[in-house]
């Protein structure tokens, strides 16, 4: 299948290098030759593409930023309203102070907030900041972080560390040689690790960064443990909410369990669509901001403000959270069913609201992308995850899961018979960072 999408990034590639902005995004990462590429428009969960072909989205969902679907009405009009009232200015935005308030209201822990636009670049005000409270320039850390140099530094020692958090492969080329040794990484639930790492690096951690839940839950006391080591160390408590922020809760994944950090980050879901971030900590801490420089002239302009705003009102009033827990659940059952009804062998996980799937078996990377590639056929954006929105609905879900089993019955017979390679169109989808030529 080839249409104006595929035409239009074979020649993105000729002009951008890797293709697009984020590699999460690449079309190499879903099917390629075939995956639609760029949108045209997109509304709720309806995506049309450049050849006005609609698509439902059943997988990412603007890599789960629309947590409230896309071009929702009501963020929407608050945007149109800052755009009308002007959006940068010599003055800065009076939207600021207040989404500071809401965000410590909602976090009753936290002081004070930054503000930056997008996740990787608010983990790394939150890493700055907590390294000018230390004065130290360790940290350790468990799940992904995003692109920049002081967690990319954790492949200079080993180019493997990073490959149990999140995307496999990710290379250090560029980041300066001198910050080997300064990002130690632990697994999640894996106490005993990080233990280890204080132990050998004492006095020398600035911050412990964790993403408080992703793939699996907090056992035998592990988020409770880590508050305590960070305690008693000395060094930081940073919370990555970027992802698990929002998603079962009007906030932090944190405040459903109880645990109380220095800083948490936030991104994506807070804009829904538009970039907006932002780094909440106790006082003191979040003042050692003003001993270095954070500063850019971006982290001023008024839409991202207005449109976290309108996010997280709308999110609280009508309790989101909730609504995506039992979507995520409605996928995850609809993915079971299907699977013991076809035969066929697969392994379901993830948060509720970010569900994922994985097939068993030799040929599981393509028969994921069989899997993507047989349900955009019967119109559906479709992975092996599934991150939930306030725009889906049982209508949604239902049919998307009668195509589900449609196509595990196809691939089910196809890994009987070792036929799965053969019956798609193009290659193999990627899996973690490859270099593209």
């Amino acid at each position: 299948m080839s249409g104006k999408g595929q035409e239009l990034y074979r020649k993105a590639k000729t002009r951008i290098p890797g293709g697009t902005q984020l590699l999460s995004k690449r079309p190499e990462m879903f099917l390629p030759e075939s995956w639609p590429s760029y949108f045209s428009r997109a509304k709720g969960v309806e995506v049309w593409d450049l050849d006005g072909k609609k698509y439902l989205d059943m997988c990412y969902n603007g890599i789960g930023s629309c947590i409230l679907g896309a071009a929702d009405p009501d963020v929407d009009a608050a945007v149109r309203a800052a755009i009308d009232a002007g959006t940068m200015s010599t003055l800065n935005c009076a939207e600021e102070v207040e989404l500071a308030d809401l965000l410590c209201e909602l976090h009753p822990w936290a002081e004070m907030v930054r503000f930056g636009r997008c996740g990787g670049e608010a983990m790394a005000i939150a890493v700055r900041i907590a390294r000018a409270y230390t004065r130290r320039d360790k940290v350790a850390f468990c799940g992904y972080h995003g692109w920049h140099d002081w967690y990319l530094a954790a492949n200079l020692a080993n180019d493997a560390n990073l490959d149990d958090h999140l995307l496999p492969g990710l290379q250090s080329t560029g980041v300066p040689r001198g910050l080997s040794g300064t990002a130690l990484p632990f697994r999640y639930n894996q106490i005993a690790e990080l233990e280890a790492i204080i132990a050998t690096n004492k006095d020398q951690l600035a911050a412990i960064v964790i993403e408080p839940v992703r793939e699996h839950a907090p056992e035998n006391g592990f988020l409770g443990r880590i508050r305590e080591l960070a305690t008693e160390s000395g060094a930081v408590l940073v919370l990555d909410e970027v992802t698990s922020g929002f998603r079962m809760n009007t906030g932090g994944a944190h405040l459903l369990y109880d645990l109380v950090p220095d800083i948490a980050v936030f991104a994506k879901a807070i804009g829904n669509g538009y970039p907006m971030a932002a780094i909440i900590g106790r006082g003191d801490v979040m003042e050692a901001a003003q001993d270095s420089f954070i500063s850019s002239t971006y982290w001023t302009e008024r839409i991202g403000p207005a449109a976290a705003l309108a996010t997280i009102r709308k999110h609280r009033k009508l309790r989101v959270g909730n609504h995506l827990v039992r979507m995520g659940q409605a996928v995850k059952r609809g993915w079971q069913d299907a699977a013991a009804r076809t035969g066929l062998d697969i392994h379901v996980g993830g948060l509720d609201p970010l569900a994922h799937f994985e097939i068993a078996g030799e040929e599981k990377r393509a028969a994921h992308s069989l899997f993507t590639q047989l349900m955009l056929e019967r119109g559906y954006l479709a992975t092996k995850s599934f991150y939930a929105t306030f725009a889906h609905t049982e209508e949604n879900v239902q049919p998307y899961l009668t195509a589900v089993h449609e196509v595990f019955t196809i691939i089910a017979a196809a890994v009987r018979d070792k036929e799965v390679a053969s019956m798609l169109r193009g290659q193999v989808a990627h899996a973690g960072f490859h270099r593209l030529t």
